[in-house]
């Protein structure tokens, strides 16, 4: 059998010849630079979840899934992250077993304990677990328990990849540790300077992005009664968990800020209420409040682990004049 030349872009096996340009177009660059503005790629949206979700019912699993707006094939609540709530009934018990570099587990009520991978780990009210590549976990509620789970799934399904390798050791961040941090930083004597009172999680393994994981970016703040935070900016989308706030503490999101009043212009308004999740657009301004009679608590998970090891994270502040 004899074959012909083979011409560039195609492969000849025996008599059948592939076209391997056929996936091969070519676009003006400013025609093609800004995806999202032309509309090529959806943009995030300022999304809420309420608490009605998970806390009555069945032991189950809810996505918090807005793979329709962003238009993937599998479920994300951001391009690389989804947000769960889990509600386990005392005695019962559910598996994980997700395709992610990073689990994290914020445990908005009850006890119980998790068997993970040979090991167990005991949790309560207000603890912090994160779990690495290759976790197999049965979790088990001794008494009724609620969860928010936040997983780097996405990431993966984009990037086409299996999570292979364990970058960390499981890790528990206490209740009281973490308000006792908290309480340190709100009681300092320059608190009232700060643009946000607040704690960040970090696991020791990642001493250059200082954050709880290698991907994840994990902060506990609060919101003093009668606080007025100036609005801030990252490129990181943050998917907020509300622990704690009365009526009258919200949070303002939009895309300018008046340079006179520094206050946004045209602000979305998303109103606290304890158990509620929501998602922050990456690049958007936002400000917290709190015109309610008690302090307010906010728990934002991102992807900044990840943004910031990219050096693209871009926080920006704005600040009231005094």
């Amino acid at each position: 059998m004899s074959l012909s030349p083979i011409k560039s872009g195609q492969l000849e096996v025996g008599s059948v010849t592939e076209d391997w340009t056929g996936d091969a177009r070519f676009y003006e660059y400013a025609s093609a630079a800004d995806p999202i503005g032309s509309g090529m790629i959806s943009p995030i949206p300022t999304a809420q979840f309420k608490a009605d979700l998970y806390n009555s019912g069945e032991t189950r699993i809810v996505k918090l899934d807005l793979s329709e707006q962003l238009r993937t094939p599998y479920p994300a609540t951001s391009p690389s992250l989804l947000a769960h709530f889990i509600r386990i009934l005392k005695d019962d018990s559910l598996t994980t077993q997700p395709n992610a570099t990073s689990e994290l587990y914020y445990i908005i009520s009850g006890k119980g304990h998790s068997d993970i991978n040979g090991f167990t780990i005991e949790w309560k009210k207000g603890d912090f677990i994160t779990l690495p590549a290759g976790s197999s976990s049965r979790h088990t509620a001794v008494e009724d328990s609620t969860i928010y789970y936040i997983l780097d799934t996405p990431l993966l399904d984009y990037l086409g990849v299996r999570a292979s390798e364990a970058r960390f050791s499981p890790t528990i961040f206490t209740a009281e540790e973490a308000q006792a941090k908290l309480d340190e930083v709100a009681n300092a004597p320059d608190a009232h300077l700060k643009n946000r009172i607040s704690i960040l999680l970090n696991n020791q393994k990642f001493d250059q992005t200082l954050t709880i994981t290698h991907v994840l970016w994990a902060m506990y703040g609060i919101v003093p009664v009668g606080s007025n935070q100036a609005p801030h900016s990252h490129k990181s989308v943050a998917l907020d968990f509300v622990a704690y706030a009365e009526p009258g503490a919200y949070t303002l999101v939009g895309d300018q800020v008046d340079p006179v009043t520094k206050h946004i212009i045209d602000p979305i308004r998303i109103d606290w209420e304890v158990g509620k999740a929501f998602v922050t657009p990456p690049g958007l301004w936002h400000s917290h409040h709190n015109e309610s009679g008690k302090p307010a608590y906010i728990i934002p998970i991102q992807d900044a682990g990840l943004q910031t090891y990219l050096r693209t994270l871009d926080i920006q502040f704005f600040h009231y004049d005094e």
